[in-house]
């Protein structure tokens, strides 16, 4: 996910150190405070195991919040990041470092399946960034790239697409029953036919960050900073952030996490734990 695009104030998630950075090799740091800039999206890996895709870029940490990276010392801003254990996309911009075969201005479409190390060019490579880049287990993926509004979707792992709907959506996020959720700037919108129309999310709150979780489920946050949960077609109250949320996840093992003013925030059930704090920087 992304949401570079929302009328809400980036944050810049500075997590210190840069003297740990200048002068460094290409080789990870490990457990230190790192200058991520804006976090663009998460991934569950599995097993407390998770890649942060960042402006300096991908980055793994687990749910004690022990951090290594960037992985594979790849250093391209990741604007969009999405996937699983078995598969990852990212998009964005090259940095430094990065290949001239993964494109420039653009990145288009990178995929990795091992964890963020290696990645190869897919689709649209040097001619789209896409912001908002959502993939489901079933191969679909679905995107918005920076040359219009129209609905990008794949159904083989993003070797050949078909346009849809201009759609101003800075979120995307998918239930297990194939519902594709929209969050956009007037609401909550849903497609029941992978994409090709959709209607307003009946009873929804204005979010503007979103993702999948359990149980045929969704989560998000709305412009008031309230968590919601979307249980059984019923939306329900679950916490509150602390500022814009950067990036919104639920895990494998049902927590929830998000970046925000804190940090890495971890909720599981009732319990609401930072991970990776903002003021350890100070």
């Amino acid at each position: 996910m992304n949401i570079s695009q929302t009328p809400r104030i980036l944050l810049s998630l500075t997590l210190s150190a840069s003297l740990f950075l200048s002068g460094c090799s290409s080789a990870p740091t490990a457990n230190v405070w790192v200058e991520f800039g804006h976090v663009h999206g998460i991934v569950d890996l599995g097993d407390g195991k998770m890649l942060l895709g960042t402006h300096n870029g991908i980055y793994s940490m687990t749910t004690a919040g022990n951090v290594t990276g960037p992985v594979g010392g790849n250093d391209f801003d990741a604007m969009g990041i999405t996937g699983n254990k078995v598969v990852q996309y990212s998009s964005g911009h090259p940095g430094p470092k990065t290949p001239a075969e993964f494109g420039s201005p653009s990145l288009g479409i990178l995929r990795s399946v091992d964890a963020g190390k290696s990645w190869a060019p897919v689709a649209f490579n040097g001619t789209e960034d896409f912001h908002v880049l959502t993939a489901i287990s079933s191969k679909a993926m679905y995107g918005i790239g920076s040359s219009s509004a129209a609905l990008r979707r794949s159904l083989d792992d993003g070797m050949t697409w078909s346009d849809g709907p201009a759609i101003e959506a800075v979120d995307f996020a998918f239930t297990s029953s194939g519902s594709l959720f929209a969050a956009t700037s007037t609401g909550l919108q849903v497609s029941q036919d992978q994409g090709a129309t959709f209607n307003p999310a009946k009873g929804a709150p204005t979010l503007y960050s979103i993702a999948s979780a359990q149980n045929d489920g969704l989560i998000g946050v709305d412009v008031n900073d309230v968590l919601w949960r979307l249980d059984k077609k019923e939306w329900k109250k679950f916490g509150a952030a602390s500022g814009t949320v950067e990036a919104l996840i639920e895990t494998s093992a049902g927590a929830v996490v998000l970046v925000d003013d804190r940090g890495v925030v971890l909720i599981q059930g009732d319990q609401v734990k930072v991970i990776y704090s903002t003021s350890m920087a100070h």
